[in-house]
């Protein structure tokens, strides 16, 4: 199994979740030290900036090496951004793509083949709430999930018949450190203060785990949230004031 953004939240606690049940685990993100306490003395570890062509090819050549192959890819690294989209400048908008969109299709391409070979497989998209309904506080975030989104639903048609599945995960708020890690800006008060839709990283990675199990083909966690992607689709003008007035409340202040 092979996840990336492992060092910490969702990540390290799918690594968690899915040493417990056997899995052997190559892992990916920045911090060469959290991987190396997260995964524990037996898990691969390749540390690196995601976004890097090269590190990704390292990535799966050394998991093939190890492994065998790559038969469940959790293409989990990602990041937020609060700036406005008509204020974001390009190279933040690019960056927030690379990180969040065209690294896991990068991913993708390189494990299919793989997954192919092995007669099948699961690819796991961790997306967000975010990616069935915007926010007016996360315009471009959304943009990217949204994309990350259709490309699992098409991927899933595109390889039916092949054994490789596709799951993608919705979750509502989890309590990480993702605010903090924001490429721009800061989140609005209001929404800051509302835990709607919260859900731990523990919590989540259960899901997954469970999804994958179940062969599902989409998860939203906590249950709730399919509430509002309903809201969304069915009567949007009832959800878009209030999600405004989220928007416009004032920018929480960082503690100093």
């Amino acid at each position: 199994m092979l996840i990336t953004g492992a060092s910490e939240g969702i990540g390290a606690a799918c690594a968690a979740a899915f040493r417990r049940r056997g899995a052997r685990l190559s892992l990916t993100a920045r911090s060469r030290e959290k991987l190396q306490t997260v995964g524990g003395p037996d898990a691969l570890i390749t540390a690196g900036d995601i976004t890097d062509a090269a590190l990704r090819r390292l990535l799966i050549e050394r998991t093939r090496e190890t492994f065998g192959g790559v038969d469940i890819l959790v293409n989990n690294a990602g990041a937020g951004l609060y700036t406005p989209s008509w204020q974001t400048s390009m190279d933040a908008a690019r960056r927030l793509f690379e990180l969040n969109f065209f690294a896991a299709l990068d991913l993708i391409q390189q494990a299919v083949p793989l997954m192919r070979e092995r007669g099948g497989g699961m690819i796991v998209n961790v997306s967000s709430i975010a990616g069935k309904v915007p926010f007016p506080w996360l315009t471009l975030y959304c943009a990217t999930k949204y994309a990350l989104n259709a490309l699992g639903d098409g991927l899933r048609m595109e390889l039916a018949g092949s054994g490789i599945r596709v799951l993608t995960v919705c979750p509502g708020h989890v309590e990480t450190g993702f605010t903090a890690h924001a490429l721009e800006g800061r989140p609005p008060a209001a929404v800051t203060g509302r835990r709607w839709a919260a859900i731990t990283a523990e919590a989540c990675a259960e899901a997954i785990a469970r999804g994958i199990e179940r062969e599902a083909r989409t998860i939203v966690v906590p249950r709730v949230g399919w509430l509002l992607v309903a809201l969304a689709r069915l009567a949007p003008r009832l959800l878009e004031g209030p999600l405004i007035r989220l928007a416009r409340s004032p920018v929480r202040e960082v503690p100093q």
